[in-house]
């Protein structure tokens, strides 16, 4: 599914759009960031309660191209700077982080 479609979908504030058209097929969820860096598929979308300007450049080293801030987290500006420099789609929900990821399953996103 389009990024754009999962926003739609899933209801999520966007505070930056990137690259929206790309396709995301895959996710991780986490917020210790050697635990992302090791593990995260690229292209994936990232489900986080992390908001710092440490997420931004953890997803540009693993070229993930969208990260949702669960439980009604907002964005520090850097972050937000950060992300659109980067062209890093930055969203969040008020969903937590377990069914956030649940929803992103429902939508065809796997591990």
């Amino acid at each position: 599914m389009k990024i754009k479609g999962i926003c739609e979908k899933l209801g999520l504030k966007v505070y930056v759009e990137g690259n929206v058209e790309q396709e995301v097929r895959q996710g991780v969820a986490g917020d210790l960031l050697s635990f992302i860096m090791r593990t995260a598929p690229e292209g994936a979308v990232w489900v986080t309660i992390q908001n710092h300007v440490n997420v931004a450049a953890v997803a540009v080293l693993k070229d993930i191209p969208f990260i949702i801030l669960a439980s009604e987290r907002e964005p520090l500006q850097e972050l937000i700077e950060n992300c659109a420099k980067e062209n890093i789609t930055l969203a969040s929900s008020n969903l937590g982080a377990f069914n956030l990821c649940g929803k992103l399953y429902e939508l065809g996103v796997k591990d």
